[in-house]
């Protein structure tokens, strides 16, 4: 009996030992360095850093509002506003900078779909502005080159609202989670030249496990300066995957706990190759989403 019990006692010291290992870590730094201080900022669904313009912010309102990309800091303050000619927000809930023709574009994903319902999806880009004028309403002698690029899923409607660019503009989304696990699909640069509507490519099944009342919907995603990893959050999880060949993710290296540092974690991109930013939408009316930089080990 009592072989029995030190047997079963080291079982379960062993599998208490095997969980504590796997818990994602909290950051080994967390910042909070702001919040959203527009009033029309309420709803920010993503955050992209610009690649032109040093210190400079992007981010989008969700669902029912104008299609404004905007322009602030690390510290929440509004630098600008741009109204995008030529598009509407059905539900904004990604957004990227990345490689396109012109150089720098920003990659805004009207992707979202609670109801997983839509045909189809709608992707825009437009050239990342050199100059803050146009964020300002003042004249810019530089083309928008508004693209537009309609997709839909091989197996049907999901929800998205995590979007990258590769080095090579091809684009990856990941779905939320809210059926069929999440998953990855892929659509090339070449299929912005193609007419109608583009069928994206799955690519593979994610291993995290979708848990809403874990906060385990994933909401945003973003690939590292140098390419060679992704970030992909969650309410309350941070995900880092290796980047392999033809779009594909290798097994996660690590996680980083982020559960309560935001009241609703929607935004995630890369300051530099070490360091992330965070930004949550306001919780309610009277608040502003929170920014956070943060660190994570390993």
């Amino acid at each position: 009996m009592l072989r029995t019990l030190l047997a079963g006692s080291a079982v379960l010291l062993s599998a208490c030992s095997a969980t504590a290992q796997t818990l994602p870590a909290p950051p080994v730094e967390s910042v909070r360095t702001g919040a959203f201080q527009d009033p029309d900022l309420r709803e920010s669904s993503g955050v992209a850093r610009s690649r032109l313009l040093p210190r400079i912010l992007f981010t989008i309102n969700d669902s029912g509002n104008e299609p404004i990309i905007f322009a602030t800091d690390s510290s929440g303050r509004p630098i600008g506003r741009w109204l995008i000619p030529g598009t509407r927000n059905r539900d904004w809930e990604a957004i990227a900078v990345g490689t396109c023709p012109a150089g720098s574009c920003i990659y805004v994903g009207d992707t979202g779909d609670n109801r997983e319902r839509k045909k189809f999806v709608t992707i825009y880009r437009v050239r990342e502005p050199a100059r803050l004028e146009r964020f300002r309403g003042a004249a810019d002698p530089t083309p928008i080159d508004l693209d537009t690029l309609q997709l839909r899923y091989p197996d049907g409607p999901h929800d998205t609202e995590a979007m990258w660019v590769d080095g090579d503009g091809a684009l990856s989304l990941v779905t939320k989670g809210r059926t069929g696990g999440i998953l990855l699909f892929r659509v090339p640069a070449a299929a912005w030249e193609a007419h109608g509507t583009i069928t994206a490519t799955r690519i593979q099944q994610l291993p995290i496990t979708p848990d809403q009342a874990a906060g385990r919907w994933v909401t945003d995603a973003a690939l590292a300066p140098d390419g060679s990893r992704v970030a992909i959050r969650t309410y309350t999880e941070i995900y880092f995957f290796p980047v392999l060949p033809a779009g594909r993710l290798g097994t996660p290296t690590s996680r980083c706990n982020v559960a309560g540092l935001e009241p609703q974690g929607e935004g995630v991109d890369w300051l530099d190759s070490a360091r992330l930013i965070l930004t949550s939408e306001a919780p309610f009316p009277a608040m502003a989403g929170p920014i956070h930089v943060i660190r994570c080990g390993a």
